[in-house]
Parts: C-alpha cells; structure tokens; sequence
C-alpha cells in the first residue's frame, strides 16, 4: 500500500500543479495518468474496500447526464457516492476523480461508486475492477474512426457485461442491448428501463435508423422491477414500475432538461436505482432528486448570458443531434454551430451528411465554427439552411455572436472538444462553476 500512497501524493501533486497552470481548473485526465505510471494497480487499490461496489454507466449517449442522475438518487437515500463528475470517461480520468476527493493518507470514503465509462474504456477499467454492477444504455455509430460499426460497439458492451458480477440493467428499446441479456451467466440479476407503450412508436428517434425494424426481437415483458417512461409533456415524465404497475409509478416529475432523450435517461437511473436499492427504494426522494438535479455542463445546460439564456448542447452522433434537434429546434433562439474533428470528437465528421437539418432552415444559423466550421456552412447549404457567417476561431465566432445577439435567446449545438473550448471562454466571462461542479442547486420543493 505504500506504492499507491506514493501514488496518491505524486497525483495530487500533478493536480496542484495542473490547477495553477490553468487558473484554477485542474486537468482531467493528466493527475490520474501521473497516479497511474507510479502505481499501475491504483484502481484496484482505491475502489477494493468500497462497501456498496462499483456501478459502470456506458453506452454511446447519455453517459454523463444519467450518471449525474443517478448520483443525485443514490445521494437523496443516503448513501455516500464517490463519482466522476467531469465527463472525463476514461480510467485516467476516473482516478483524477478520486485524487481530488482522497485525503492525503489514500482511501475512498464512499458506500458506493457510480462511474461513466467511455465503451472502450470500460473494458480496461473491468480488468483492473470488476464492477458489480452495470448500466447499459444505447448503441449507435459514433466516432468511427475509433469504434468502426456499431457491431463493434454492441460487442464493448457485451463483453463489459460479461464482466459485471451481480447485475446489469438493460434498455429493453435497444436490440443492441437488449440481446446482450442473453450472454450473461445464470446468476447475474438482469432488469430493464424503456419507453411504455404510449410512446414505443419513439423509439426509431434515438436507435439507428430501421434497426428495430430489421431485428427479430420484442421488447421482454416487464416486471415490477423494471421501469417505463411515460412521458406527460417535454419536461414532465412519469415512471410505471412493471406493465401495469405492478410496482407502483412515480411522479409526474418536472425535469430541469428538456427532452425524450433527458426523460429515457432519467428512466434509466430510476431504475437502476430501485436495482440497487431493492426495499430500501423510496419513490419520495428518487422524485426530490430528479425534479432538483440540473443538467450536466455542456449537456442542455443553460447560461446567463447577460440577462437572456444561453443553451449550450453537445451533439457528437447522428442519432445524438437528430435527438438534439428535435427537443430544442422548435423553440426561437439564435443559433451557432461549433464541429471540432479532434481525437475526442472523432476525426470523420462526414456523419452530418445523415442529420436532417430542415428543422433550422426557417430562422437559418448566424454562425458555423470550429475547425470542421466550413464543413458545416456546406452541409447546411445542402438542406437549404442559410448560414450568416462562418469563423473557424472558436474565441472569435462566440465574441461575434453575442455581441450580434445581445438580449436574444441563443442555442450553441457543439461537437465535444468545442464544448469544453466554449464552456471555459463563457465560464470565464459570466463567473460559471468550474465543469463538473454543480452551481448552487433550486428547491425542488416538497416530494
């Protein structure tokens, strides 16, 4: 053990180091690389004496926004949930998590840990740790330069599962994942989260197109572990454990995100709640926890931007931007479009070519960005979208557009490295807590 306190001390070191060289906002990834080279078997090490194991939250989207979910559930019955709250989804940046969270002598106060792990990463983060328990939640083609065909992806996740002890929990909507049931050994607990019958008509908006179509599958029956989305209106969702209930219903619960996609996530963490919680799940505080829980940085969050509200949502996939599209397009905003091709974002963007950009053709987009910011103005001409303008410097174009739209409401859809790009620029101008730390939260009021 004396390795991994050396390793902790070095990996807090590199935080401090880190934090001043960037004014306060440390690295993500560089503190757990730095704990990682001096003690190779750190996780192991720190997440061996958690008491309520280790719950592993993958799948191409929704990772974050589920995750933070989920935590705020757990949070709200009690339990201490140590978690990596910047998105950083790789094993370095878990254990960047935790060196900010470790007292100086190592050691992990938590009954539970709850990660987000990037598919590919997971499997690296299971042969280092076993996780007790995983939440599985989507496949679709992203990033094909690093995940190939969704194939490939489905079959991260099946082997992800096949690593997990005690219990999975399934999308029942997603063929990908649902078969995965099947692969598990004899004694892992299986439930499911999905999408009632009022909306299963739905589904074809956040799964690869036809891909349902094309698959011998049914959805299995639910039981009253199992949760299913209703939703009530863009904001509003109810949850029906069983197919009639037989486990109860909460809500209706008003999210602070708008969106199918937000109420199929809160869905998700709902019911991987209750898996974990078994009798001791309470619907009263699963309920305060979702109607208070803001979302993610980057994520739908939304930023004051000098008295009008900024939207600032990350698209990364077709199926991600379709879903982005559909939620905030119909609302009138001043758009931007900031398309990074970074190693992080991808560096094949000819996936806009399979988004439907129709939905902005009325009101056009005032700005195209990022390194891909001309690709963009291009793809948008083919969907006869005006595009105003297009400035490739990320610092610049977010200058001009604010200033063009003073007192307008305004919505930046963003690959991933734009957003961590544009989240610090309009962190430091409007004094925003630092990604990953959440601003004072609203009384979500009486459950």
């Amino acid at each position: 053990m004396l390795r991994t306190t050396i390793a902790t001390l070095a990996g807090k070191a590199a935080r401090h180091a880190a934090r001043l060289r960037g004014g306060g906002s440390g690295g993500s990834a560089l503190p757990g690389l730095v704990a990682e080279k001096v003690d190779p078997a750190f996780l192991a090490h720190t997440l061996a004496d958690v008491p309520g194991g280790i719950v592993v939250v993958s799948g191409t989207n929704g990772k974050t926004t589920t995750t933070k979910m989920l935590v705020a559930i757990l949070r709200a019955h009690g339990q201490r949930v140590f978690t990596n709250p910047t998105g950083s989804n790789f094993t370095r940046g878990v254990i960047s998590a935790m060196l900010a969270e470790m007292p100086l002598r190592g050691g992990l106060e938590a009954d539970i840990a709850v990660l987000e792990l990037d598919e590919a990463h997971a499997l690296h983060f299971g042969r280092a740790v076993a996780p007790t328990h995983a939440l599985l939640l989507n496949v679709a083609r992203d990033q094909l330069d690093r995940f190939a065909e969704i194939d490939h992806t489905a079959g991260l996740l099946t082997r992800l599962a096949a690593m997990t002890t005690q219990g999975v929990v399934l999308n029942r909507d997603d063929p990908f994942v649902n078969r995965i049931a099947t692969t598990l050994s004899p004694g892992v607990d299986v439930t499911w989260f999905g999408l009632d019958a009022s909306v299963a008509d739905r589904v074809g908006e956040l799964s690869e197109h036809d891909s349902r179509e094309q698959e011998d599958f049914a959805p299995p029956v639910a039981g009253e572990r199992d949760g299913l989305l209703t939703p009530v209106d863009e904001e509003s969702l109810r949850i029906t454990f069983g197919a009639h209930g037989e486990g109860g219903s909460l809500g209706p619960v008003t999210l602070r995100q708008r969106g199918l996609a937000a109420m199929i996530n809160a869905t998700a963490a709902t019911s991987t709640a209750k898996h974990l919680l078994g009798a001791a799940f309470r619907h009263e505080a699963t309920e305060r926890a979702l109607r208070t829980v803001a979302p993610p940085f980057g994520r739908g969050e939304v930023i004051d931007v000098d008295g009008s509200p900024l939207e600032l949502v990350l698209v990364k996939n077709p199926a991600g931007f379709t879903v982005a599209l559909s939620t905030y397009a119909g609302a009138p905003a001043a758009t931007m479009v900031a398309i990074n091709d970074d190693y992080a974002d991808g560096r094949d963007v000819s996936w806009l070519y399979d988004v439907s950009f129709e939905s902005l053709r009325a009101k056009g987009v005032a700005l195209t960005s990022g390194v891909r910011g001309w690709d963009m103005a291009l793809r948008l001409q083919y969907d006869d979208v005006p595009v105003a303008a297009t400035e490739t410097d990320l610092s610049k174009a977010l200058t001009t557009f604010l200033a063009d739209h003073e007192g307008e409401p305004k919505r930046i859809f963003t690959t991933y490295t734009a957003m961590l790009a544009l989240r610090r620029m309009l962190g430091e101008r409007y004094d925003l807590p630092e990604m990953g730390v959440d601003a004072p939260e609203t009384d979500g009021g009486p459950a």
